[in-house]
């Protein structure tokens, strides 16, 4: 069950396919996968999949935790799984990912590349998940330079619309920003248009969008989703299956950075060696990042 983005976002959803993708090929599974638009059909087309018999349904963001709720309890010999999401169920499997984690490391990048001094954020919906990704931007940023101006957050309220996302970039983008990091799914797309038309950069989200618009994209925070899902089809199949919640970070590769293919010339060896040494510092626990609004406001840039 797709969330509203739906596959071809060449995001969220996009990565939770790779990993039903790899699944399929190595298990030879058969498949059937839904795109929602509209929340008030998460329910209904959940309950459908379970009813067609399905051994394992994925329920890919956190917008469907509630339709979530309200089904697996209804058929507790299927099993489900909420990415991102948080539902109770000796049946369900919650997938969360550090994503703070990932967002320091491209908010740290940022801060060293920025020549205007001044950083956007553009969000899908304002929820905690997205703040999430800005605290830790945010943090990253100010851990280069505490003198960066980082532009009030903007946010589509959509997570498909392209055009809103392109509306939001430009608009930080002509307020002087000549980087912004967007967490908007396939809306975010908009973004790196914005940036290829300013000639500034974008940074991507959840896959490597660094091809999306080459030079234009400085980074992707990419987010594993289909590790997730591949370990968790895995885990059925040898009968390992276990309810609770599973939780992916930097130090297991769950979030990380692309390979800044475009990009890394650009850059430099001394820029990417200081990305790597606080790297290193959260891996090994000195430093934690702020993984929400109000942990951002203790914390004391590095």
């Amino acid at each position: 069950m797709f969330d509203s983005g739906g596959r071809g976002d060449k995001s969220f959803n996009d990565s939770a396919w790779a990993g039903i993708e790899r699944a399929q090929k190595e298990f030879s599974l058969e498949v059937a996968d839904v795109d929602t638009r509209s929340p008030k059909d998460y329910e209904g087309n959940i309950r459908g999949l379970a009813e067609k018999g399905m051994d394992l349904i994925f329920a890919v963001g956190i917008t469907q935790q509630d339709a979530l709720k309200a089904v697996a309890p209804q058929f507790p010999d299927v099993k489900f799984v909420s990415v991102d999401g948080q539902v109770d169920g000796d049946n369900v499997r919650n997938l969360q990912f550090k994503e703070e984690q990932g967002s320091f490391l491209v908010g740290y990048l940022a801060g060293l590349m920025t020549k205007a001094n001044k950083v956007g954020f553009v969000g899908g919906m304002d929820i905690p998940t997205i703040r999430r990704f800005e605290a830790g931007y945010r943090a990253g940023v100010l851990s280069a330079n505490p003198k960066i101006e980082i532009l009030p957050a903007k946010f589509t309220e959509s997570w498909d619309d392209v055009t809103t996302g392109k509306a939001a970039g430009k608009t930080l983008f002509d307020a002087g920003a000549d980087i912004v990091y967007h967490a908007a799914g396939r809306a975010g797309l908009g973004v790196i248009d914005a940036a290829e038309d300013a000639d500034k950069f974008a940074i991507g989200v959840d896959s490597d969008q660094d091809y999306v618009s080459e030079g234009h994209v400085l980074t992707s925070m990419i987010k594993h989703v289909d590790v997730g899902v591949y370990q968790t089809i895995k885990d059925v199949q040898e009968g390992k299956f276990s309810g609770g919640t599973k939780v992916y970070e930097l130090k297991d590769g769950g979030v990380g950075l692309s390979d800044l293919k475009y990009t890394k010339q650009i850059i430099g060896r001394e820029k990417l060696q200081k990305v790597e040494a606080m790297k290193q510092k959260i891996i090994d626990g000195s430093l934690k990042v702020p993984a929400s609004m109000d942990e951002l406001k203790g914390f004391a840039p590095k």
